[in-house]
């Protein structure tokens, strides 16, 4: 038997799928992984509301009434590690611009993604100002 093992960047980018699970948004959940030089895991992070606070169900029913409340998958993990330790960080979306930005100050050289929905191409220009490899992979 011939099984292929997975990359760490295929470990990273399904890491992210389970963690995008935890997610409360029925609508668009996102799930985020750092990694360190050697691959280690810093955290696993996923996009909702701060810890603690719970909201009854009609919260949930108005997406743009909601979306400035919630805290991006990307800015959740960034908590996780310090400036400097984190080398790859794989989402399972693309990062909007303002999470590039949070991402590219926080040392990361890699960004690995699997989907995009946004057509906002602004993040990309961001990460290739600041030399950060974008992978998107599937």
């Amino acid at each position: 038997m011939d099984k292929k093992r997975l990359s760490w960047d295929e470990l990273a980018i399904g890491l992210a799928k389970v963690a995008a699970e935890r997610s409360e948004d029925p609508y668009r959940k996102v799930g985020a992984v750092a990694m360190d030089k050697e691959h280690r895991v810093l955290g696993v992070a996923y996009n909702g509301l701060a810890s603690g606070k719970n909201v009854d169900d009609s919260f949930w029913v108005d997406r743009d009434e909601r979306r400035p409340y919630m805290i991006h998958a990307e800015q959740n993990l960034c908590t996780l590690f310090k400036k400097g330790e984190a080398q790859i960080v794989a989402c399972t979306l693309l990062p909007c611009s303002s999470c590039a930005t949070l991402l590219a100050a926080h040392g990361i050289k890699k960004v690995i993604y699997f989907e995009e929905y946004n057509l906002d191409q602004l993040s990309k220009k961001i990460f290739d100002f600041y030399n950060i490899e974008l992978l998107k992979i599937n």
